[in-house]
């Protein structure tokens, strides 16, 4: 498998000069330094260090096929799906392990359980970060939304739990274990 150049892939998706492609990129890479950084201090545990940094550039790739104008998408899909369709994308590509990162990352992982009890408009299946490098880039994601206001802001921990606890005291705790592990 060649190597994966993120910025060229999003390119072929993304007009250079549209506001989709700044925000894209922009929480990609914010994503990859934090990410890296988590990488850095779990270290003991081998992350691939090169797949974390494309992978975290191309975990949201699918965002442009969903309806989301706040984010200058104008597809057809709900925004929930835009981890499954990345990873259509990614697969179509040759890049399937990239493309697991983008169907598990969504939340903090969606199981086949909870696509059912929210009647969620995905395939119901598990799609839980299962790698090292899956749980790093789930993680370091949640510390940044993506907004077409054009200031990005790390969001704290106890904001993070805030947010998850609607969904869930499961998903705040799988959180919670990668804050322990990561931080």
């Amino acid at each position: 498998m060649s190597a994966v150049n993120p910025v060229e892939l999003v390119g072929r998706y993304y007009a250079p000069d549209s506001k989709s492609y700044r925000i894209l990129l922009e929480h990609g890479r914010l994503v990859a330094d934090k990410a890296l950084a988590a990488a850095a201090r779990a270290a003991r545990l081998g992350p691939d260090l090169d797949f974390i940094q494309s992978a975290a550039i191309l975990h949201d790739i699918g965002i442009f096929l969903t309806d989301s104008p706040g984010l200058d998408c104008h597809g057809t899909e709900p925004y929930i799906r835009h981890g499954i369709l990345g990873r259509a994308i990614l697969d179509a590509l040759g890049h399937p392990r990239h493309g697991l990162v983008c169907e598990r990352h969504v939340g903090v992982g969606i199981s086949a359980a909870d696509i059912r009890r929210f009647n969620l408009p995905l395939p119901e299946r598990d799609m839980l970060p299962i790698s090292i490098e899956e749980e790093i880039i789930c993680y370091a994601d949640k510390f940044f939304s993506k907004n077409g206001g054009g200031e990005s802001r790390e969001k704290s921990v106890a904001e993070i739990v805030e947010s998850l606890g609607r969904y869930g005291a499961d998903k705040v705790e799988r959180f919670m274990r990668w804050v322990e592990r990561f931080e």
